[in-house]
């Protein structure tokens, strides 16, 4: 019985700890997100996260060895993210849409995580930038599902046959990124949102799907 109970007890700390732990990390990558979006990733020294949780260097790189596996973590929470929010939709191009729309809603309520973000996107474009090769897979990824949304409903003929889906859902990229940049400018004067919105509706109209 006293092993048992040993045993037992054990098994319980080692929960605690993983949960202390996971907490911990959940702390280091949302204060390396703000700092990624105030300084960019090439220029955010990874003492400074550390600071900001209170940790020591040794610390913050007992979770993550390096500057690139604070950013790969980074960006592969936010893909799961993304992709819970609207993977149920992969087959139904209106709610798929729909879907982004809400995706939008979420994001204007988290600015420091959509800008820092931006901003590595861009600085991805840099020859031997770390994440490279993450956002160039994601945006093909991206354009690929939209996409095949887009060539389910032609298949269906719940849209005209003639539409390429390979050019709406590179239309549909554009239209998110440019709307997303103007909201970064200036939050106060442009909704992002409701610009997505008010696209969407059109497209969905011209498509006749709307209602």
């Amino acid at each position: 019985m006293a092993e048992f109970f040993e045993s037992k007890t054990g098994e319980e700390q080692r929960r605690r700890r993983s949960r202390k732990g996971e907490a911990r990390r959940a702390e280091i990558l949302s204060a390396a997100m703000r700092r990624f979006a105030e300084d960019g990733y090439q220029n955010a020294a990874i003492g400074d996260v550390a600071r900001d949780v209170g940790l020591s260097l040794p610390g913050l790189l007992h979770h993550f060895p390096t500057k690139v596996d604070l950013l790969l973590a980074i960006l592969d929470k936010r893909d799961l993210e993304c992709e819970s929010f609207i993977g149920p939709y992969r087959s139904d191009l209106r709610g798929l849409l729909k879907g982004m729309v809400e995706v939008f809603r979420r994001n204007a309520e988290m600015i420091e995580v959509v800008r820092a973000f931006a901003i590595l996107n861009a600085e991805s474009l840099m020859k031997d930038h770390p994440a490279k090769a993450w956002f160039l897979d994601r945006a093909t990824q991206l354009q690929n599902d939209i996409a095949a949304t887009f060539e389910l409903a032609v298949a269906d003929g719940s849209i005209d046959r003639k539409i390429n889906g390979k050019a709406m859902a590179a239309e549909l990229i554009a239209v998110m990124d440019g709307l997303q940049m103007l909201w970064l400018r200036d939050p106060t004067r442009f909704d992002m949102v409701d610009g997505l919105e008010a696209y969407v509706g059109r497209l969905l109209a011209s498509l006749g799907l709307e209602g």
